[in-house]
Formats: C-alpha cells, sequence, structure tokens
C-alpha cells in the first residue's frame, strides 16, 4: 500500500510540474472545433467561404475524395458536394494587368496551365481558377 501512495505522490507531482509548465507558456492553444453534419443536397454552396483560415471562390477537395462546398459564409459544418451547376464560372471577358482576355489564359503561369477570372477585373480582384477543359 505504501508503494502505491508513494507512485500516487509522484504522479501528482509529475502532472503539478507538467501543467505549471502549460501555464507558463500561455495556456492551451486555441483550436477551433467543428462538427460534421451530413451533407445537406438541397443546399446551396455560399461563395465566397471561409474554411480552415482560407476563403475559397470555388469547391474544394479538402479531406474528400469529391469537391464540396459550405453552405455558410464560415464553414460552420454544412456541406454538399458539388455538381457542375455549383462550380464557379469564369468570367469573360476579363482584365489582367493591361490586357482583355476572352479565353483562358497561360499568361504568367509557372505551370503552363490555362486558367481564368472569377470576375470581371482580376488585376482588383485577383480571384481566380485553373480552367476546366470545356472552358479552354
Amino acid at each position: 500500500m505504501e508503494l502505491c501512495s508513494r507512485l500516487l505522490l509522484l504522479w501528482l507531482c509529475r502532472l503539478l510540474c507538467v501543467a505549471s509548465q502549460y501555464l507558463q507558456d500561455g495556456g492551451m492553444p486555441n483550436y477551433e472545433i467543428t462538427i460534421f453534419f451530413p451533407e445537406d443536397r438541397n443546399g446551396k454552396c455560399f461563395f465566397p467561404f471561409y474554411y480552415n483560415k482560407g476563403m475559397f471562390f470555388n469547391c474544394i477537395k479538402f479531406q474528400s475524395k469529391h469537391e464540396w462546398c459550405s453552405l455558410t459564409e464560415t464553414f460552420k459544418g454544412y456541406w454538399k458536394y458539388c455538381s457542375e451547376e455549383d462550380m464557379a464560372k469564369c468570367a469573360f471577358p476579363f482584365w489582367f494587368r493591361r490586357m482583355i482576355y476572352w479565353e483562358c489564359t497561360e499568361d504568367s503561369n509557372a505551370y503552363g496551365k490555362k486558367w481564368c477570372s472569377l470576375t470581371q477585373n482580376y488585376n482588383k480582384d485577383k480571384i481566380w481558377k485553373y480552367c476546366d477543359a470545356d472552358e479552354s
């Protein structure tokens, strides 16, 4: 019994040391916990939406095999898988630097992939996406 008391006392001292260090380091980091609800197939995608400290103007593929979107401005667990109608559309014509583009372009893309603006004025809004095969 005495051995158990000593082990318990040792464990308690260690716990207090860890707790003391934890409080000196500023306490627990502020993690955001989100509860994921089942997919709402009748919902409408909200663009742009905020998720995981980022702003998104199109459906995303984070933690999923398929693209999805948030149904609220700041993702709170309400979502749906994207259909073709939900995907962001290119805004033609769009203004980029000193030119007007009527189709997807490879200009200024280091990977040589075609892209387009999602608004009429890329210079101001800086919102874009890679083009799909049917938009090229």
